[in-house]
């Protein structure tokens, strides 16, 4: 007789799209969103996301928006909602299913694991070009920038220009953000 074997459930988008609440789903395994964001989270969302428009705007990239969380339809058995994304095509469902241009995930407590290495990968794979880390606790943001299939963390001295194609780079100014 063989080894026993744990039979762990296998969700899809099937079943996901039918759940109450705000869950991620990676690679079949279900996430709970909740509870909400604690202040902090939201006040620094809140001022990435009025940054980031404001930057999109002086640059003129009309393509480009700025989105709240939004359901990102990796593959049928995986669904993320980042904090912050950039998109740069039109989206017509009621998900995104091509990869961001941009994403920020601001770490908690119970997701700094997730964020720095399960979705760190999943944006790789998926060509996301800009993955922004933010710590709040710390007052930091680390910019990565999707070089040749790899993540190179951009200096911390300036605030990088971000280039979403041939005629659109944004200079952010994230001196307030954590104010």
């Amino acid at each position: 007789m063989g080894l026993p074997y744990k039979i762990l459930p296998h969700y899809t988008y099937d079943d996901w799209v039918r759940w109450e609440g705000q869950w991620e789903l990676i690679e079949g395994h279900a996430i709970a969103m909740s509870p909400a964001p604690v202040p902090v989270h939201q006040r620094v969302s809140a001022q990435l996301i009025t940054q980031l428009t404001i930057a999109l705007q002086k640059a003129n990239c009309e393509h480009c928006r700025v989105y709240n969380f939004i359901d990102y339809l990796v593959k049928e058995d995986t669904i993320l909602q980042p904090d912050v994304l950039i998109i740069c095509r039109e989206i017509t469902k009621k998900y995104l299913d091509f990869p961001p241009s941009l994403v920020v995930e601001i770490l908690s407590p119970s997701t700094a694991l997730k964020d720095r290495h399960t979705k760190y990968e999943i944006y790789r794979q998926q060509g996301v070009l800009y993955y922004l880390i933010v710590d709040a606790d710390k007052q930091l943001i680390e910019v990565y920038h999707l070089v040749d299939g790899e993540y190179q963390l951009q200096p911390s001295t300036t605030t990088p220009g971000i280039t979403f194609g041939a005629d659109c780079t944004i200079i952010p100014d994230f001196q307030n953000v954590f104010e």
